[in-house]
């Protein structure tokens, strides 16, 4: 049997992803039709998706089985009432070294405070110690694949690290907490805190004025994770007053970020434009296959969103 494809998304997605897309079909033995425009739509096997494309209404899919999401966030597909077969979020090798590479960069920034350097380069000899990574407590607030892997490879450089969920997670080398007051357990200790959660109504504006009071003084924040995870004034309040030391955030309520936007002329902050960690069209398309030789062999999705936590 010839399995139909559909890829719902834009044409420079699908010029990335189609090679990769058939390479690893073909490697798996699938017989498959895949492109951008295929129809009808009750013909269709799978689709892999991007939320931004023009698929919208899944009611016409009636033979659908699963939507295979092309990014790690699915807050903007999760909610779809007419979506009712399994959705899988995409967990990729490489998006998760990336994301590994750009969470450890930054926090060794902090640490070994590499800003002081750049600032004092005017001949006068300033010297610096910073501690060791012992003692320096790190925080990360999530603890999905992409927090896990951050957790495990800071605790790896000796940094002790709390990781925070919102249910109780048990991960090899960091302290796990989880609820309401192990929340404020976890932000009491982040002498430097991640964020890498989720966006759901429970999470949105997490970081707000009373959590941000809760952090040590000075504390510095890396938001890799999703922009309204953080209450945007109250940040910039607790910059402002020192409270908190410094934050990069490579994502935002609005994307592009806007020119006039605080956040650029700040002094504690620095802003990425959301590259912090990127999908690898070749990995992925592999994850993608993988998920359609379940679905044929009978076997469970991997990576399915619980659609009643929205993740």
């Amino acid at each position: 049997m010839t399995l139909n494809i559909l890829f719902a998304a834009n044409e420079t997605r699908w010029a990335q992803y189609e090679p990769h897309l058939r390479h690893w079909l073909a490697e798996a033995g699938i017989e498959a039709q895949l492109a951008p425009d295929l129809g009808p739509p009750s013909e269709i096997d799978y689709i892999v998706y991007a939320p931004s494309s023009d698929v919208q209404d899944f009611r016409p899919y009636r033979r659908l089985k699963a939507v295979l999401n092309l990014w790690a966030g699915v807050e903007d597909v999760v909610g779809n009432p007419t979506l009712q077969v399994p959705l899988a979020r995409m967990v990729d090798n490489g998006l998760t070294e990336g994301m590994v590479e750009w969470v450890v960069g930054h926090v060794l920034r902090y640490h070994l405070d590499i800003d002081h350097a750049l600032a004092n380069q005017s001949g006068k000899w300033l010297p610096k110690v910073p501690p060791l990574a012992r003692n320096r407590p790190v925080t990360v607030l999530g603890l999905g694949a992409l927090g896990s892997a951050c957790a495990q490879a800071l605790a790896a450089l000796n940094f002790p690290v709390t990781g925070w969920s919102r249910s109780a997670k048990s991960v090899a080398g960091v302290s796990c907490l989880s609820g309401p007051e192990g929340l404020e357990q976890a932000l009491a200790r982040a002498q430097i805190l991640v964020l890498l959660l989720p966006l759901t109504p429970g999470t949105e504006n997490l970081l707000n004025a009373p959590h941000l009071d809760q952090v040590p003084e000075g504390c510095c924040i890396l938001n890799p994770g999703r922009g309204p995870l953080i209450d945007d004034t109250a940040l910039l309040e607790a910059l402002d007053s020192g409270h908190v030391g410094h934050a990069t955030l490579d994502v935002f309520r609005t994307e592009p970020l806007p020119a006039e936007h605080p956040y650029w002329s700040h002094p504690r902050v620095t802003v990425t434009p959301h590259i912090a960690s990127e999908t690898r069209a070749e990995t992925a398309s592999k994850v993608i296959v993988d998920n359609i030789e379940r679905g044929e062999q009978g076997l469970p999705f991997l990576h399915v969103v619980d659609r009643q936590r929205g993740y």
